[in-house]
């Protein structure tokens, strides 16, 4: 029998989080075959020295994977494929990967966004794709070298929704034996949605003001600003029939009160250091696209939008 073919594409903070995890279990077990796709110095590195993760789970740092290659194309049969991307590469990579997959193919986009799943299936629309979430605490360090801190990594996993009965029991027996924290879900939606409230309000803010986390917890028009966006998703949430808590607005501040005051986010980072590719689109064109759909007045989204476009214009 024939092993299955697990590819890892990208080897950036989460791609080389949970890639590391999946091979290091597999050069054990022998039980998959296991590929990444890496471009550039990272493809160089990982070639000749492996793939390495800094962390406290890990006494062992290096993991050799089975092949890995500079481009989709030469990606060979594969089964399970993690899309492990910037956003803004998405459509990108979907479109490379249509000549190389099978009706078999499960896609595991490992990507935080509210319009992750609707944008694959827009470029592949036949395949197996399962919503996810994920949290975990890494980056990277320098080239083929990854550095996790805090708690272990974490993916939340749902159903195709239009794919429901697809079998994919052998995709969370790779996570487990991979010891990667998961929940499968029938539906992962309102996950996705609470994450998304989330990352997509204390970015968009932070990265106006050139702020922190603490900042927009505690400055009175940054908490504002927050909070309208929250409310704004939450009612695209509802419309579509996503039923987020009742208190997601105050859960979302109080889980953001957690984080050490001066905490910055990857938009805001990204926004003011003049990066042309970031986060935007997915954050606040996410919320503009799916509110102009069911009819949801997006005003805070709306301006904070323009004002970093115009910020992002002149740097």
């Amino acid at each position: 029998m024939n092993r299955k073919h697990i590819v890892i594409i990208g080897l950036g903070g989460v791609g080389g989080y949970f890639g590391f995890k999946i091979n290091q279990a597999n050069e054990a077990a022998g039980k998959y075959t296991v590929s990444f796709v890496a471009r550039g110095e990272t493809y160089e590195k990982v070639k000749e020295n492996g793939l390495t993760l800094r962390s406290p789970e890990h006494s062992n740092p290096q993991t050799h994977p089975d092949d890995i290659v500079k481009n989709i194309s030469d990606i060979k049969n594969p089964d399970l494929v993690l899309i492990c991307v910037k956003e803004y590469d998405l459509e990108n990579v979907c479109r490379q990967l249509l000549p190389v997959i099978n009706k078999e193919t499960i896609l595991l986009p490992l990507m935080n966004g509210a319009d992750i799943y609707d944008r694959i299936r827009t470029v592949i629309p036949d395949h197996t794709v399962l919503p996810t979430c994920v949290y975990v605490a890494s980056h990277i360090k320098e080239r083929g070298i990854v550095e996790h801190k805090g708690n272990p990594g974490k993916i939340i996993v749902g159903r195709d929704p239009e794919h429901f009965s697809a079998p994919v029991d052998w995709v969370t027996d790779v996570l487990s034996e991979s010891k990667i924290e998961f929940e499968f879900k029938d539906n992962a939606l309102n996950a996705i949605w609470t994450k998304f409230i989330f990352i997509a309000s204390f970015g968009l803010v932070t990265a106006k003001h050139n702020s922190s986390m603490g900042a927009v917890c505690n400055d009175k028009e940054q908490n504002s600003e927050a909070a309208g966006i929250m409310d704004e998703i939450k009612c695209i949430a509802a419309k579509k029939g996503i039923h987020l808590q009742e208190d997601i607005v105050s859960a979302t501040f109080e889980k953001a009160s957690t984080f050490p005051y001066d905490t910055p986010t990857s938009l805001q980072l990204d926004v003011n250091s003049g990066k042309k590719d970031n986060e935007l689109e997915l954050f606040a064109g996410a919320v503009l696209k799916y509110g102009s759909e069911v009819g949801v007045e997006t005003p805070f989204t709306q301006k904070i939008y323009t004002e970093i476009k115009n910020k992002i214009s002149l740097a």
